[in-house]
This record gives structure tokens, C-alpha cells and sequence, in this order.
């Protein structure tokens, strides 16, 4: 259930983590496709893993589609081994470039509304629900809410979800708690990663955590 996940509530929460972290400049990147190429390459891997290969990719000149698809895959998962799953990353950069040139680039995909590119994106192989949500609030600047491990582990513990709803109920959940604020979206999330991190880990650390005061899994602990 996320019946509890009321505007009030989740505001209170963002404030509390804004003044214990401050603004987060995130989503890393220079340009839509950087950022999308990044958003595939964090899958099942640290970011500080993918900084690495955007880095090996950018000195190498290939954080484009033209010429990510002009290199051959094998050559291509070598570059971007640092990132992990590198073969398997490779098929899904190089997916996700065919569909980037087929929609007319950027420039293409940036004209379509947000559900038709949200479809376009999910259709691309390797592309889930949390990649696409990622590039379409960092890359598009749309207001759609990213959820992650760290937000159903973060509000979960908070008492404010209940069971495991699916992603697209508690997306929709945050968005109507929220509202459509692309910046809102954008700082909330990377507060919310931030916590997970450092904080709110499997074995949470309570004792420095700046929501303790408000959730009960702190208290019980």
C-alpha cells in the first residue's frame, strides 16, 4: 500500500535530507546521450565503476552514437570494462544508439511527449523501468519520480510503504504526493541515494541518520 505517502510527508522527508546533505548536483554528465550512456552503464554497479568508463569512452571519442556504433561490440565492452557486465553492456549501449539514431537523435526523441518516450525507451533492449525513468528526468528534463532499492528500502523502513508494491504504483504514488517539478524530482532522488549509501544501508546506521526522529525502524533499533 501507499496510501501513506501524502505530499506533507514526503516534502518534511526532503527537507530534512536537503539540510542534512544539501543540494546534490546530480545526474553526472555533459549532454542527453552522456547521461543515458550512463544511466545503461550504472546497472548492477558502484557509479564511481562507471566514471571510469565514461572516462575510457570519452578519451577514446566515442560518447556519441555514430561513433559507439561504428566500433565493433568487442572492442567496445573492452573499453567500458571498468563499468562491470561489460559484454552485456555493450549489446544494450549499442541497442540503445540504434534507437537514438532510428528516432532522429536528440533532437527526435526530445519532441515526442513523456509516455511515447518512455515507451520508446522501454523498448529498447536492455532498457527497464528505473533505466528509462533515470534518462528521461536527467537526460529530458520530464517530471517522472525514479524509483530504485534505496527508495523502497528508505520509506519501507520509514512506515510509509507497506508490502511490495509494484514500480509503477509507487511511481505514480510519489508523483501525485509530489507534484510535476522536474527539479524536485531530480534533487529528491539523489537525496534518496545519497542515504542509501551512506546510511540507510542493509545493516542501517541510525545513530547519524537525519530521519531517525520519524521512523520506526530506528526507534525499534
Amino acid at each position: 500500500m501507499t496510501d501513506a505517502l501524502t505530499g506533507p510527508r514526503l516534502h518534511a522527508i526532503y527537507r530534512a535530507l536537503r539540510d542534512h546533505h544539501g543540494h546534490l548536483d546530480w545526474w553526472p554528465g555533459n549532454g542527453c546521450f552522456e547521461i543515458a550512456v550512463g544511466a545503461v552503464l550504472t546497472q548492477n554497479t558502484a557509479w564511481s565503476n562507471v566514471e571510469k568508463a565514461i572516462t575510457r569512452l570519452r578519451e577514446r571519442r566515442l560518447l556519441a552514437p555514430e561513433a559507439m556504433l561504428d566500433c565493433p561490440q568487442e572492442a567496445l565492452a573492452e573499453v567500458i570494462r571498468p563499468s562491470g557486465y561489460f559484454n552485456v553492456k555493450a549489446r544494450r549501449l549499442l541497442a540503445l544508439c540504434r534507437a537514438w539514431q532510428d528516432a532522429g537523435g536528440e533532437a527526435g526523441l526530445a519532441a515526442l511527449d513523456t509516455a511515447t518516450l518512455r515507451q520508446r525507451l522501454l523498448a529498447v533492449h536492455g532498457v527497464g523501468r528505473e533505466t528509462a525513468d533515470d534518462i528521461l528526468l536527467y537526460a529530458f528534463e520530464r517530471p517522472v519520480f525514479v524509483i530504485d532499492a534505496y527508495t523502497r528500502r528508505i520509506f519501507s523502513r520509514l512506515g510509509l510503504v507497506d508490502g511490495d508494491p509494484g514500480y509503477e504504483p509507487l511511481r505514480a504514488a510519489f508523483e501525485r504526493a509530489l507534484g510535476p517539478d522536474v527539479a524536485l524530482y531530480n534533487d529528491y532522488h539523489a537525496q534518496i541515494v545519497a542515504l542509501g549509501k551512506a546510511t540507510c544501508r542493509p545493516r542501517p546506521r541510525c545513530g547519524v541518520c537525519p530521519l531517525a526522529d520519524r521512523c520506526p525502524s530506528a526507534e525499534s533499533a
